[in-house]
């Protein structure tokens, strides 16, 4: 796997001007904060893509757990790093609105690495159900994981909305499985286990064994409940659109 980057990165000029119409004002500082550090790494990586990406064999076999940390915040070229951020910026600021900042984060952090583990048992398990050990080599980048959680949450959290899929209307409740498999259809490229990853999840976290689970972790931490989350830092609005 090998950064596809040539010549001006249009798809990175597209962001900024995205992000400067939004409003740096009106981004929360989480979802600002993880847009910063994707753009930051995609400019600056810490590694070649092969060595960031995560699959069954390097991850599990090769032990290389790091790779969990690193591999969502990669991307192969400007235009995976461009859609990915500007799904962020919606569905960051809906949630890190709703959520808080702190609990938002939270959920950042640990959705990104438990995605990664929840990909490699679906690539583990389609290696052995189809007999094929080519499932274990599927080294995968970038955010779309996460964002595929964080969509199961925003429908969890702004119930009743619809989507507009491929033209197809549909309620937001099961846009997130259509867009699954629209977007295997479209671009064969993609990786479908791990998008798939990013909505079990979500859907771990929104009904109640994920969530329960962090709660008890984080011990007496408020902003799991309703009351401690009932805040209003941002006020501006966005122009920001849903696709």
């Amino acid at each position: 796997m090998q950064r596809r980057r040539r010549g001006v990165d249009v798809g990175l000029i597209l962001l900024l001007s995205q992000v400067f119409q939004v409003g740096l004002e009106n981004i929360p500082p989480v979802t600002l904060g993880t847009l910063a550090l994707n753009v930051f790494l995609f400019l600056k990586p810490l590694k070649p893509l092969l060595k960031v990406c995560i699959s069954v064999d390097q991850g599990y076999y090769q032990k290389d757990w790091q790779r969990l940390l690193l591999a969502p915040v990669h991307h192969a070229d400007d235009w995976h790093l461009y859609f990915n951020m500007v799904s962020l910026l919606w569905k960051g600021i809906k949630l890190e609105r709703k959520l808080g900042s702190v609990l938002f984060g939270y959920i950042i952090a640990v959705f990104s690495v438990l995605i990664g583990i929840v990909y490699m048992v679906l690539e583990f398990a389609l290696a052995g159900l189809l007999n094929d050990s080519s499932y274990k080599m599927n080294c995968a980048v970038g955010f779309s994981g996460v964002l595929f959680a964080l969509k199961v949450l925003n429908n969890h959290y702004h119930p009743g909305g619809t989507s507009n899929i491929m033209g197809i209307r549909v309620s937001s409740r099961y846009a997130c499985w259509l867009e699954l498999v629209a977007i295997h259809l479209c671009s064969p490229g993609t990786s479908f286990a791990g998008h798939l990853a990013g909505i079990l999840v979500g859907l771990m976290y929104t009904l109640g064994p994920l969530k329960m689970l962090m709660k008890a972790i984080a011990g007496d931490f408020p902003y799991f409940n309703d009351s401690a989350r009932q805040r209003d830092y941002y006020s501006g609005t966005s122009n920001l659109r849903s696709k």
